[in-house]
């Protein structure tokens, strides 16, 4: 028995399998420590402190290892162009039925996703400084353009409204006043659309900052 477990260690290979690799496993631990650093930068320092989602931190940095992982070893066995776009294509349109991802969200998730393809399957004619550059510039979009999005912009709600009687154009101010007392939101202009005079409703579209109001309103029908 002693004499069987020093040969298995004593081998170079086990079931055609080389045991180890010091070139292969030194450039591993070095590209996913690298890419786990970038991934830090993207997810925890420039994407959580503007959307605070815990909940997506997990996802991100275990999509992204795996994502990793699989591109990393499916490059050492030849892997080709075509298989490569397939992989990216199927991780790119992951979507969990549990809930609807944001679409920040999803764009981070893509993001994550391409970047580990690209630190994990960046070969011989690919230089460091081109991968270093890749990154840093990948970085300083997402920092830049994450600047632009905190900037105040409008959304819009659909309501349905019962007080038909103010969606007169005189009566304008007065239809403002009372949807903003009834959401707490600071409304810029109101739209009206389908009016049911059986019913006595019609449906509005209402306008305002993000941001401003704490009350999630239900989106209606279609106008």
């Amino acid at each position: 028995m002693e004499a069987i477990i020093l040969n298995i260690f004593s081998a170079e290979t086990i079931f055609g399998l080389d045991l180890f690799d010091k070139e292969d496993f030194i450039k591993l631990i070095i590209r996913f420590l690298f890419n786990f650093t970038v991934i830090i930068i993207l997810i925890r320092l420039i994407y959580y402190p503007s959307a605070k989602r815990k909940d997506y931190l997990f996802t991100y940095f275990i999509v992204s290892s795996v994502v990793f992982l699989i591109c990393f070893m499916l490059d050492n066995v030849k892997l080709e162009l075509g298989l490569a776009l397939g992989l990216f294509a199927i991780f790119g349109i992951i979507r969990y039925r549990t809930s609807q991802i944001p679409i920040k969200e999803m764009t981070y998730l893509f993001l994550v996703i391409g970047i580990s393809v690209v630190n994990a399957l960046a070969n011989k004619k690919i230089s460091y400084t081109e991968i270093l550059l890749t990154n840093f510039f990948v970085i300083l979009i997402t920092l830049t353009l994450g600047k632009f999005s905190r900037l105040r912009h409008v959304s819009r709600k659909r309501v349905i409204y019962e007080k038909i009687d103010l969606i007169k154009p005189e009566k304008r101010q007065e239809l403002i006043a009372d949807l903003e007392e009834r959401t707490g939101l600071k409304i810029i202009r109101v739209e009206v659309g389908r009016i049911d005079f059986m019913r006595d409703i019609a449906r509005l579209r209402i306008y305002y900052y993000e941001g401003e109001g704490v009350i999630n309103l239900a989106n209606g029908e279609r106008f």
